[in-house]
């Protein structure tokens, strides 16, 4: 760590310093402004017989090297003041940031929990696998029939069409052969409304036969897989209460080693954290000594604040 210029009880407070240091930097940032302001000629210019002013001449001033040297004090000044500043709170971060030494007391071991393999619920797959193969084929063979069936019987379905169709069927269309002339065109119906509706019905009952089979099979894996699901179920809730109990017992041991384990740390703790707070009390007890070269700058702005301004690290 850097040397600094920190005593107890003597000296600049930090808030005291802080003002300076601003009071500084805002005095140096005017004598600046001022000689960078200087340069080497005027312009001028006559218009209709007016001089008028372009450019201002501004001149070194005879103290520019007096102004120059107070400028570079001020800042000495400044990063002096800053310094310490920042010494102060770092050596208050650093106190701050420890933390007690409890290497020596040995963490108590915890015993590996006791553990299960849950078993995994089944989806309808299962279900669809208990089916023997004569089942499945039935299925197979239900679903095809009604899906087909029920694709050409059911609204925009073919035969769906057909009955809308044929009450509207006239009896005669035209045709232009010749341009002007028109052919008629004779249209024969070759169903009956009748016809229709009763090869619907047939369908209709067949889908019926069907699509009954295609859900008797469906309710029979969907209850295959609940029944699984719910021994499944029941195994993992027994085995869960089985290790439950060992790790219930693995957690009161360890839990009464923890609190003799917390108890010594906390006698560590404290008698550490009361060092702690005498070191963060000496440090903020410091202020800062002034330096001799810097005590010139310091006095021309110490009377413009309030001597006794204070901080809670001062």
């Amino acid at each position: 760590m850097k040397k600094n210029s920190l005593v107890p009880n003597k000296g600049l407070s930090l808030s005291q310093a802080q003002s300076i240091s601003n009071l500084c930097n805002q005095r140096a940032t005017r004598i600046s402004n001022e000689l960078i302001q200087v340069n080497n000629f005027k312009k001028t210019i006559k218009v209709d017989g007016v001089e008028k002013t372009l450019k201002a001449g501004i001149k070194l001033p005879d103290d520019v090297v007096s102004k120059l040297k107070e400028v570079a004090e001020l800042h000495a000044c400044q990063a002096f003041l800053m310094e310490n500043i920042k010494a102060k709170d770092l050596m208050l971060k650093t106190v701050r940031d420890e933390h007690a030494n409890t290497s020596a007391i040995e963490f108590p071991k915890r015993m590996g929990n006791s553990t299960y393999k849950t078993l995994l619920k089944v989806d309808e797959n299962f279900g669809w696998e208990q089916l023997s193969a004569s089942e499945l084929n039935e299925y197979l063979e239900a679903e095809a029939f009604a899906a087909h069936i029920g694709q050409y019987i059911h609204k925009d379905g073919h035969l769906d069409r057909l009955r809308k169709e044929l009450p509207n069927v006239p009896e005669i269309d035209w045709m232009e052969l010749k341009t002007g002339e028109k052919t008629p065109i004779e249209i024969s119906v070759h169903h009956t409304s009748v016809e229709l509706l009763n090869t619907h019905e047939e369908l209709a009952g067949l889908h019926r036969q069907y699509e009954q089979r295609v859900n008797y099979f469906k309710a029979k894996v969907k209850n295959l897989t609940t029944t699984e699901n719910a021994r499944i179920a029941k195994v993992n809730a027994n085995e869960e209460a089985r290790v439950n109990e060992i790790n219930n017992n693995l957690r009161n041991a360890f839990d009464s080693e923890m609190k003799k384990y917390n108890e010594a740390i906390r006698e560590i703790s404290n008698e550490f954290e009361k060092t702690r707070q005498d070191a963060i009390s000496t440090i903020a007890s410091m202020r800062i000594d002034v330096d001799s070269r810097f005590q010139k700058t310091i006095d021309i702005f110490l009377k413009d604040i309030d001597v006794n301004t204070t901080d809670t690290q001062d």
